[in-house]
């Protein structure tokens, strides 16, 4: 079994792995969509392990870069997401010896530190691999009551933007400002990362509302029943917005859509609800960090994202 690096032209068999692996009615995946998260992130293109025998490729490990920042200091980080090995090899170890492989790329290239919020079935991998619990995700839930007016979910979610891509970066200038104080961790923002991951993103459509004072971006989620309105992300004015202001832009975003609740995240949207360490459970595996580094992004609250920094996609 050879390991090596992915190149572009390996793109169709890989996903065809995946696929495989993953089952093909059950995975939303295309060389468009494969492209989109790891050559076209805005952070840089992915770290993407093959596993090959016969000159067929068996297996597939990819980390997604990231970036998350602490007051001025931004970290290189890599997020550990797709990864497959084709049915008739599995039982070889290949799911190891390609994220072991990754992770030594990772390391000597200088990364700082991998993350990502396994299931429960993957987790003890992860962790036996040198993996570490950081700590349940904080996640904020309020009633909506949209559900009693709009009955049905739209099929295409607007994207409503009244702000210039200048204005948007403005926006984010000081929002990265206000969180670089904050002693916390936080992906920073740019108009560009939030066109890539919300705007033009071939996996989940988001509905976009974007006025020169705020940015919000979300989409219903079904669990059963129920209904939940997921905010992703909300960038906004602190100097001129107050909870008033807040509340009447989510009025504004519920518009059109059917929810029975609202999520959030409580570290960034000060709203009234439940809230507390209910989110997934995040993991990390450290490369490059100094040791004050490592306690701190080992503690979840001093990690400051918003639900579409973690959230799979």
């Amino acid at each position: 079994m050879k390991i090596r690096k992915a190149k572009e032209n390996d793109i169709p068999e890989i996903v065809g792995v995946l696929k495989a692996s993953l089952g093909e009615k059950e995975l939303m995946l295309s060389e468009a969509i494969w492209r989109f998260k790891h050559l076209e992130n805005i952070f840089g293109e992915s770290i993407t392990l093959l596993a090959e025998e016969n000159d067929k490729i068996v297996g597939v490990r990819a980390f997604m870069r990231w970036k998350w920042k602490e007051s001025n200091k931004t970290y290189s980080a890599l997020r550990a997401v797709d990864t497959a090995t084709h049915p008739e090899h599995q039982g070889k170890g290949i799911f190891k010896k390609l994220t072991l492989a990754a992770v030594k790329d990772a390391a000597e290239a200088g990364e700082h530190f991998i993350f990502n919020t396994p299931n429960d079935l993957s987790r003890p991998g992860y962790l036996k691999m040198g993996w570490e619990p950081v700590g349940k995700i904080s996640i904020g839930v309020k009633p909506s009551f949209s559900f009693l007016k709009f009955k049905n979910i739209p099929d295409f979610y607007n994207i409503n933007k009244n702000a210039t891509a200048i204005q948007i970066d403005s926006l984010c200038v000081q929002w990265n400002d206000i969180l670089s104080r904050s002693n916390t961790f936080f992906t920073p923002k740019s108009a560009e990362f939030l066109s890539w991951r919300y705007e033009n993103n071939p996996l989940q459509n988001y509905k976009v509302i974007c006025e020169e004072s705020y940015y919000i971006a979300g989409y219903i989620k079904r669990r059963g029943k129920l209904k939940e309105l997921r905010i992703t992300e909300f960038i906004y004015n602190k100097e001129i917005m107050n909870s008033r202001d807040l509340r009447r832009v989510i009025s504004k975003f519920e518009e059109g859509l059917s929810a029975h609740m609202i999520s959030f995240s409580p570290d960034l949207l000060n709203l009234k609800g439940k809230k507390g360490n209910f989110g997934p459970l995040l993991v990390m595996n450290e490369l490059n960090l100094k040791t004050q580094e490592k306690t701190d992004l080992n503690d979840i609250s001093k990690w400051n994202n918003s639900l579409g920094d973690l959230e799979l996609f």
